[in-house]
């Protein structure tokens, strides 16, 4: 279950960055007070940023090598199994670790595939409030928002997979 939550973790952050960039680029406009612009219009604009920044996310993190060669979202030994990659490499067991590694990785990536639909649906649900918390909230509000609305579903489709890897 931690490799689940882990696997979650680096999707909605990386899906998460980028919906809050182009969140972001277009929040000051909205923030100035716009006039002649409705509740309705606001909110549109930010949903689409928001789609447009997931399913960018998405695309980016699917594409082959874009989780192992970032560094900013490569998936690593977890902290408690440090030491077991330690010592497999001291026993000249590098390669077979690095393998390990490049497996988590791709895994990764084709999950980003899988979890765009996922981020679409919730953005597309989101109400006039969530909205508003983005736009008035932290600078990581739209990734609260994403693991609020997504941690479930994401838990539910790639639970089965990872069991059974």
């Amino acid at each position: 279950m931690k490799q689940v939550m882990v696997l979650l973790a680096f999707l909605l952050a990386a899906n998460g960055a980028m919906a809050q960039i182009n969140l972001n680029k277009s929040k000051q406009s909205v923030l100035s007070g716009v006039n002649g612009v409705s509740s309705y219009e606001i909110g549109a604009a930010l949903k689409e940023a928001l789609v447009n920044g997931a399913s960018k996310g998405s695309d980016l993190a699917s594409q082959v090598d874009e989780y192992f060669r970032n560094d900013g979202i490569k998936i690593l030994f977890p902290p408690e199994m440090q030491q077991v990659e330690t010592r497999l490499r001291q026993l000249g067991m590098g390669a077979e670790v690095d393998k390990f590694v490049l497996s988590l990785n791709r895994a990764a990536e084709d999950a980003a595939k899988e979890a765009k639909p996922i981020f679409v649906s919730a953005i597309r649900q989101m109400n006039i409030q969530d909205g508003y918390s983005i736009l008035k909230g932290e600078q990581d509000a739209a990734t609260q928002y994403l693991q609020r609305t997504t941690s479930a579903q994401l838990t539910e489709k790639f639970s089965p997979i990872i069991k059974n890897s």
